[in-house]
């Protein structure tokens, strides 16, 4: 009697690897972006300037050394264009895998360098697995994504696995795929033998063409940048957390069941062969265009009913393998890498478009094309998610012959359904809303403004531990961050202040000011009753201001306005540098009658306005805000004691502010800089009598 296909053992392996794939592509995207900025800003300075303590900071040759190692890298999947034919490879590569994340964990080497090895190993490992075991393909990328999201869930949208308290439990994990890897090449060689025995071809047989390529690299940019990540999705949409986490997962792991691909093919198979694809694609790109363009539930939801229909295109990418036909799927896995890395360059460009830097010198010639090109991705986030989302959608529009959603497991609904719904219930545990011990009822409260630099220091060296101790070191009640991020590849998908308010036990709220994933945050343990903002016009990086209300005691509000001038640091030449300081001007004008408007008579009650200025307190801005009425509770103060911007190049100045208006200043001062690389700003705090 012939043995059924081992595809449960194979989709188990592949599931494990490539969760480990995931998780280290991630992490390089964010690791490799923080060494190499790092490196660029280190090499600018004077190494005289250069703290001897300071985190994050290395040499340009290292980080060239790092890069040209990842390239390498990510060049492994040519070996299965050589060695494809031995089965044993898949062992070896999960193991390439295994050992670079579990390296990522325990140190030793650069965590670049661990986090390259598992990329590298992963990607070798997809190759072959569609050469070898093509089925699993689209089951072990669904059931790593899910796995994705339910650690990333626990760790409240940081990856809790990259730590090194996680060492043990990834080492385990790594030899459980190994050794399911063995046992999977036993029963796999065995039954090809039963197959070649009875004459019948290997139903897992598999390659990759150029399209399914340059599919896999669009997959995996929209699902690392969007689809897959709850809280990018609440970003964008301007929704709660907490309440998209199931509703992802859900969406992310409803194709794993033979119900639900059957009902897939039934409509697809309504169209014309040449049309199905195109329906297809068209429907994710109507989705994505709604959920990023409107707020709220709707908008939520069409973002996860995009995810639905993206996970389902994994069983899209690859194609049986006819009998002595050649292929080049290695090559091809290589194309995908490409595709991705261009993507992902792209979405760097949407939100850094305004730091852009002339070339200057030999490389002046180029000033006048590739500068303006890059400055001009801004806005465009949406666009690269379009083309990302037709980039993975191509597979399906190039397969005319055939549907891959067979409906051929039907024993595997009922265990297949328990997994859905045990998974859906862990991640909606997991990501419920924590309780908060309120601030009520009190006559003084302490009130912050944080710039966190996107969670790094001046070297671009990532630490959120550092910034939610700095927060608890204050002692404040409520803490205004700017520079905040809730998703983008280059902060981890992290959302920072979703991350920052567990950890320190308050509230949040969130305005974005630049593709719905960077700008301005407020944390709260006073309870808050209202949260909106408006953008300001911005020639370079769009910036804009947020208003929370908060309500520290009966028939008691206190209302903060929070925001981001733009900075004053001209471009190579120095040309720009009025036509910021312009910006900056306007910019205020705007926030001063956003505030005027919403206090007709122009009566303010408690009112404090605080943020990033970017300008020193004797500035034209800080005298206006003195002639309106508000009060600088750190005037006269000395600069030691003030001081909030913090970097190796420049004199200690103070850039953030926090302006009173009806509130009485009892005590104010910078916090001492415990954690000095928690960013290149220091927390301002001011304590302040409702009294007035």
């Amino acid at each position: 009697m012939k043995r059924l296909p081992p595809l449960v053992l194979y989709a188990l392996e592949a599931a494990l690897v490539l969760t480990f794939f995931i998780e280290a592509l991630r992490f390089a995207i964010g690791t490799f972006y923080s060494r190499v900025a790092g490196a660029s800003y280190a090499g600018a300075l004077d190494p005289s300037l250069i703290p001897l303590d300071a985190n994050g900071v290395l040499s340009q040759a290292t980080a060239r050394g790092e890069i040209i190692f990842l390239i390498w890298m990510l060049a492994l999947p040519l070996l299965a264009l050589i060695l494809g034919r031995v089965p044993l490879m898949l062992v070896i590569a999960a193991a390439i895998t295994g050992v670079g994340r579990v390296l990522m964990n325990l140190g030793g080497i650069s965590p670049a360098l661990a986090s390259a090895i598992a990329v590298g190993g992963g990607l070798l490992y997809i190759a072959l697995l569609v050469r070898h075991r093509m089925r699993a393909l689209p089951f072990g990328f669904v059931l790593a994504f899910g796995a994705d999201q339910l650690f990333r869930a626990a760790g409240d949208t940081l990856d809790p696995t990259w730590s090194p308290e996680y060492a043990n439990i990834q080492l385990v994990l790594v030899v459980v795929a190994v050794l399911i890897a063995l046992l999977a090449l036993r029963r796999q060689q065995a039954y090809e033998t039963e197959l070649a025995e009875s004459g019948e071809a290997s139903p897992d047989r598999g390659m990759l063409p150029f399209w399914g390529g340059v599919g896999l690299g669009g997959l995996l940019f929209i699902e690392l940048a969007l689809l897959a990540l709850p809280n990018a999705i609440a970003g964008r949409a301007q929704t709660e957390y907490a309440t998209f986490v199931p509703l992802t997962l859900v969406a992310t792991l409803l194709p794993l069941l033979p119900w639900v691909r059957a009902r897939a093919r039934e409509f697809v198979a309504v169209f014309d062969q040449t049309l199905r694809g195109w329906v297809w694609l068209l429907l994710i790109a109507l989705l994505v265009i709604l959920g990023t363009r409107l707020s709220g539930i709707a908008a939520g939801a069409a973002l996860v009913a995009a995810q639905f229909l993206v996970s389902m295109l994994w069983w899209w990418l690859a194609r049986p393998l006819a009998d002595r036909a050649r292929h080049a799927t290695g090559l091809w896995v290589v194309i995908g890498v490409g595709v991705f890395a261009l993507l992902v360059a792209g979405d760097y460009f949407t939100y850094e478009y305004a730091y852009v830097q002339d070339f200057g010198g030999n490389l002046a010639f180029l000033d006048r094309i590739i500068p303006p090109l890059l400055r001009g991705f801004r806005g465009l986030g949406l666009g690269v998610l379009l083309l990302a989302v037709f980039f993975a959608g191509l597979p399906m529009t190039q397969t005319l012959r055939r549907i891959p959603w067979g409906d051929d497991s039907r024993r595997a609904l009922i265990p297949l359904l328990l997994i859905v719904i045990a998974a859906t219930a862990g991640a909606a545990y997991l990501a419920r809303p924590r309780l908060i011990t309120a601030v009520q009822n009190v006559d003084t409260i302490r009130i912050g403004t944080y710039n966190i630099h996107t969670g790094a220091n001046e070297f671009f060296y990532p630490d959120l531990q550092d910034v939610a101790r700095t927060i608890q070191v204050s002692g404040a009640d409520v803490v205004m961050l700017q520079e905040v991020e809730t998703g983008r590849l280059t902060s981890f998908g992290v959302d920072q202040p979703l991350w920052l308010a567990r950890r320190v036990g308050m509230d949040r709220r969130f305005y974005p000011t630049n593709e719905g994933l960077h700008g301005l945050a407020v944390l709260s343990k006073v309870p808050i009753s209202l949260s909106d903002g408006t953008p300001l016009t911005s020639v370079d990086q769009q910036t804009g201001a947020m208003r929370v209300q908060i309500a520290p005691a009966a028939n008691t509000t206190v209302t903060l306005y929070n925001t981001w001038l733009a900075p004053l640091t001209a471009r190579q030449g120095g040309e720009d540098l009025e036509i910021q300081e312009q910006d900056q001007a306007r910019q205020f004008t705007e926030l001063l009658a956003w505030v005027a408007s919403q206090h007709p008579g122009g009566v303010l009650g408690r009112t404090v306005i605080g943020g990033t200025f970017h300008n020193v307190p004797d500035s034209p801005i800080a005298g206006q805000m003195r002639a309106a009425g508000f009060e600088d509770p750190f005037a006269g103060l000395p600069t030691e004691l003030s001081a909030t911007l913090w970097r190796s190049d420049l004199p200690h100045v103070r850039f953030d502010y926090l302006w009173l208006r009806n509130l009485g200043r009892l005590r104010a001062g910078v916090i001492d800089p415990d954690f000095p690389d928690a960013s290149d700003h220091r927390m301002a705090v001011a304590e302040v009598s409702l009294g007035g």
